[in-house]
């Protein structure tokens, strides 16, 4: 298998290389992206535990107390922060999604970048192809008539192992960015959730305004 593997490589042409170095890029990003987030998630399911049992409790200053540097800790932290300064659920709410705001592009950091990757793949394989193709004909019109039925389908072959391997680089350069997607939301929409309910809990247990500022 890696005879053939390497074989194929060899009668792909220079595009080839190009297209490696572009599946290689994408798999490194999927993979620092995948732990990191996947880091941020165990990080955050670790701070609910702790804080959990805080919010049973109206234990408002012992959630101000944890420090494990995790989102989800920073989120309510700066909703705590707020509701010091001012007793308007919307400033609250609003400093949370500050928060999370802040947040949001750290967690899809390079993510958009396997989506591109995964085009450039395609595309190089097309063009490798078709150069393939151009040089295949040029060099099958100046060959010997008997040879050229047998050269040219042996040129389009070889021609066509870019756009192979251009698909075979793009397919799960698309799906590893489909998955970080997903991974990305789920985590933003567990920052949402616990937001809403620890909004929820603070407004029943202080004095809290659900007015705006336009409306005092």
């Amino acid at each position: 298998m890696f005879d053939t593997i390497i074989r194929f490589l060899q009668e792909g042409g220079t595009f080839m290389v190009p297209i490696a170095i572009v599946l290689v890029l994408g798999l490194a990003i999927a993979l620092e992206r995948s732990i990191y987030l996947f880091k941020i998630a165990r990080q955050n399911s670790n701070s609910l535990k702790k804080i959990h049992p805080l919010l049973q409790l109206n234990d408002f200053d012992g959630i101000a107390d944890i420090n494990d540097n995790s989102t989800i800790s920073r989120v309510l932290t700066a909703g705590l922060n707020r509701s010091k300064e001012v007793l308007r659920r919307d400033e609250i709410e609003s400093a949370m999604e500050e928060s999370i705001m802040e947040t949001v592009p750290r967690l899809e950091k390079r993510t958009p970048y396997l989506a591109t990757l995964a085009n450039i793949a395609t595309l190089l394989g097309l063009l490798g192809t078709i150069i393939g193709l151009i040089a295949a004909f040029s060099a099958v019109a100046s060959a010997d008539p008997a040879e050229k039925a047998s050269l040219l389908s042996q040129s389009i072959s070889v021609a066509m192992n870019t756009t192979a391997f251009g698909l075979i680089s793009a397919i799960p350069l698309l799906l590893c960015h489909a998955v970080l997607q997903t991974k990305t939301a789920e985590v933003v929409d567990n920052l949402d959730v616990v937001g809403v309910k620890f909004l929820n809990i603070l407004s029943r247990n202080k004095d809290i305004s659900a007015k705006s500022p336009s409306q005092d």
